[in-house]
């Protein structure tokens, strides 16, 4: 829950600045979701909106159940959307690599997303099965909740490059 006393905007409880400490318009207490979307515009990310927000293009909808599809990267399959969660500003899937990664899950921000196809259950990724692999290891479900951990899965996201034309 987003919340701003005294121009200091708060995510979960933890106090929340923009870039150069200045104090948070008040209007961003009235706006649901535009403090976290401020937050994530970097420029050089994945998503235009940080890795935590769906890009239009992908053919997302509001309250779509994405569990049980099919993930692919540029070069192959990862695995199966076992979880997601939609908190505005913390959008991402946990998926179920099966043996590709010694059977453990994935961390996935939607902003990686580049297609959702309803038809076919299948969701397509702007990065490769490696690019996925080297991202910050997942461990348990708690660290859907640790601000440390979702920076550090943002931020190595957000670093990986947008144009793939060679």
């Amino acid at each position: 829950m987003q919340d701003v006393r005294n121009g200091v905007l708060s995510w979960r409880g933890r106090p929340l600045r923009p870039r150069g400490g200045e104090r948070w318009p008040a209007r961003t207490a009235r706006s649901p979701g535009l403090a976290a979307r401020l937050l994530g515009r970097e420029g050089n990310g994945v998503s235009i909106d940080g890795p935590w927000f769906y890009e239009p293009a992908t053919g997302h909808m509001e309250g779509q159940d994405l569990t049980g599809f099919t993930v692919e990267a540029t070069d192959g399959t990862i695995g199966q959307v076992d979880r997601q969660a939609d908190d505005v500003g913390m959008r991402h899937l946990v998926v179920d690599t099966g043996v590709w990664v010694f059977g453990k899950s994935v961390l996935i921000p939607v902003g990686v997303i580049t297609g959702i196809d309803t038809q076919a259950r299948q969701i397509t990724l702007a990065c490769t099965k490696e690019e996925v692999k080297a991202a910050p290891l997942f461990r348990t479900d708690s660290e859907t909740l640790d601000p440390e951990y979702l920076g550090s899965v943002g931020a190595y996201y957000r670093e990986l490059p947008r144009d793939r034309t060679e």
